[in-house]
C-alpha cells in the first residue's frame, strides 16, 4: 500500500514522538512497586542497583535489535510482521492469538484497574468507583485513538511529560532525604539474610518492569523516516528509561533504606510521605495514575494496530482489517480492543490471564529478535542507514537470556507457565479452523 492510499497509515510520528512512546509503554506502574520485590531477593541496596543496570542493559541491546528490524520493515504490526515474514504465518498467528487477543486486552485492563485505583485515592472517592473510573478511562482513550495517531500521540506525549515530572520528583526527594549518606546503599541487611542464587529470581521483575519497549514497531507504520527515525527514538527513549530506573531506586535506598524498601508495599508513596506527610502520598497517587493511564494509551494504540494487520492478512475479521478513508485509524480494531479489556475489566479475570500470558509474550519477543539472523542472510546486500553493533552478539545474548528467564520463569511458576503454553498450543487448531473457513468462504 502507499501513503496515498485511503487505506493505509499517514506518517506523522517523529524522533520525540517515538521517544515519548517507548517511555510511556515502558514506565507504567511497575517502578512504583517492582523495587521492593527486588530488594526482598537482595542483601543490600548494590546488587538492587546492579541487577535494575544489568536488565536495563538487557533490554537495550534487544531495542536496538528492534530499530534494525524496524527500519527494515517499517510498517504496522511489528512482531507479527517479522514472524510472518521469516517463520511463516503459523508462528506470526500464533503470536497474535496471544497478544493482541489476551496480553494486549489484559494489560489494559489491568493498568486501567490500577489508573482507577490511584485516582480514587487521590480524589478521596470510595472503591466502588474504581471500576467505572476503570471503563471510563478504557473508552476515553479509545475515543481520542478514532481520530488517527496524531490525536493519540498528543495524549501520549501530554501523559509522558506528567509521568516524568513525577518521577522527577520523587528521585529529588528522595535525594534530599539521603543528606549526603549515599554510602548507606552499600550497607549488609543483616536482619533479612538472602540463600545464595536469589539474586536470579529478582532478576525476572526487573526484566518485566523493563517491558513494552515494542509498542514504538507496532505502529512504525506511522512514524516518518523511519530507517532514521525509528532508531533514533527507540534509544533515545530506552537509555531515558534507564536513567529514571536507576535513580528512582537509587531514591528509594537513600529514602527508605534497604530493608524500609523490601518491607514496603507503596515505596513511592512513602518515600513522598517522609517530606509531604499524607499531601505527598496524594501527590504520588496523581502521579501514579497519569503513569498508568498514559501507559493505556500506548498500549490500546500499538495492540489495535497488530490486530488490524491481522485483519488486513484475513488471520483475523476482515473488517478489524479496515482502516477510516478519513481519521487514517484503526477504528474497528480500536473497538474490539477496546470492549474486550472492558469486559476483562469488569470480570476481574485480566490478573490470572496476564500471569499465563507472560511466557507467550517473552517468547514473542525472543524469536522477534531471532528473525533478525534471517533477514541478515537473505537480505545481506539491502542497504540500511541503521544495523545493530556488535552483531551477532546483541541479539545472541538478548535470545540467549530470554530464553533463560522463561525456563527461570518455568521452574518458578511451572502452573503458569504451563497455561501460557497451552494458551499457545491451543491457537493450532484455531488456526486451521481459520483457514479452513478462509478457503471456504473464498471458494
Amino acid at each position: 500500500m502507499t501513503e496515498t492510499n485511503s487505506n493505509s497509515y499517514l506518517r506523522r510520528l517523529g524522533v520525540w514522538d517515538g521517544a515519548a512512546i517507548v517511555i510511556g509503554g515502558v514506565i507504567g506502574g511497575g517502578i512504583f512497586r517492582t523495587p521492593a520485590t527486588v530488594a526482598e531477593r537482595t542483601s543490600s541496596g548494590l546488587p538492587v542497583l546492579a541487577l535494575w543496570a544489568i536488565g536495563g542493559l538487557l533490554t537495550l541491546a534487544g531495542v536496538l535489535c528492534y530499530a534494525e528490524l524496524g527500519a527494515r520493515r517499517p510498517q504496522a504490526g511489528g512482531i507479527y510482521i517479522y514472524l510472518r515474514e521469516a517463520f511463516g504465518p503459523l508462528p506470526a498467528f500464533l503470536f497474535g492469538w496471544t497478544m493482541a487477543l489476551i496480553n494486549y486486552p489484559g494489560s489494559v485492563a489491568a493498568v486501567a484497574t490500577t489508573f482507577a485505583d490511584y485516582a480514587c485515592r487521590a480524589a478521596g472517592l470510595p472503591g466502588l468507583w474504581v471500576k467505572p473510573l476503570a471503563v471510563g478511562a478504557i473508552a476515553f482513550i479509545v475515543g481520542v485513538n478514532f481520530f488517527g495517531i496524531r490525536a493519540g500521540a498528543w495524549m501520549q506525549n501530554l501523559f509522558t511529560v506528567l509521568k516524568l515530572a513525577a518521577i522527577t520528583m520523587l528521585i529529588v526527594v528522595g535525594l534530599a532525604l539521603a543528606h549526603g549518606h549515599l554510602g548507606s546503599i552499600a550497607e549488609v541487611d543483616t536482619a533479612h539474610p538472602v540463600p545464595p542464587g536469589a539474586w536470579i529470581g529478582a532478576l525476572l521483575p526487573v526484566l518485566f518492569a523493563y517491558g513494552g519497549f515494542h509498542y514504538l514497531n507496532d505502529m512504525a507504520g506511522e512514524v516518518r523516516d523511519p530507517q532514521r527515525t525509528l532508531p533514533r527514538a527507540l534509544a533515545l527513549g530506552m537509555i531515558g528509561v534507564v536513567l529514571c530506573y536507576l535513580l528512582v531506586n537509587i531514591a528509594y535506598l537513600v529514602g527508605l533504606g534497604h530493608a524500609g524498601l523490601a518491607a514496603s508495599i507503596a515505596p513511592a508513596a512513602d518515600v513522598m510521605s517522609h517530606v509531604f506527610g499524607a499531601h505527598g502520598a496524594t501527590v504520588m497517587a496523581i502521579g501514579i495514575a497519569c503513569s498508568t493511564f498514559g501507559y493505556c494509551s500506548i498500549a490500546i494504540a500499538g495492540g489495535a494496530r497488530v490486530l488490524q494487520t491481522m485483519g488486513a492478512d484475513r488471520m483475523f475479521f476482515r473488517a478489524v482489517g479496515q482502516i477510516d478513508s478519513r481519521w487514517r485509524a484503526p477504528q474497528v480494531a480500536l473497538a474490539v480492543l477496546g470492549i474486550w479489556a472492558i469486559v476483562l475489566t469488569l470480570s476481574g479475570t485480566f490478573g490470572q490471564l496476564l500471569n499465563y500470558t507472560t511466557v507467550g509474550e517473552w517468547l514473542g519477543h525472543a524469536f522477534g529478535i531471532a528473525t533478525l539472523f534471517w533477514y541478515r542472510r537473505r537480505f545481506a546486500d539491502q542497504p540500511l542507514p541503521y544495523r545493530v553493533p556488535l552483531y551477532p552478539a546483541l541479539p545472541f545474548i538478548f535470545v540467549c537470556t530470554v530464553l533463560g528467564v522463561i525456563v527461570a520463569t518455568a521452574i518458578d511458576t511451572p502452573g503458569d507457565a504451563g497455561m501460557s503454553l497451552v494458551i499457545i498450543a491451543c491457537g493450532v487448531p484455531v488456526y486451521g479452523l481459520w483457514q479452513w473457513w478462509e478457503r471456504r468462504r473464498a471458494a
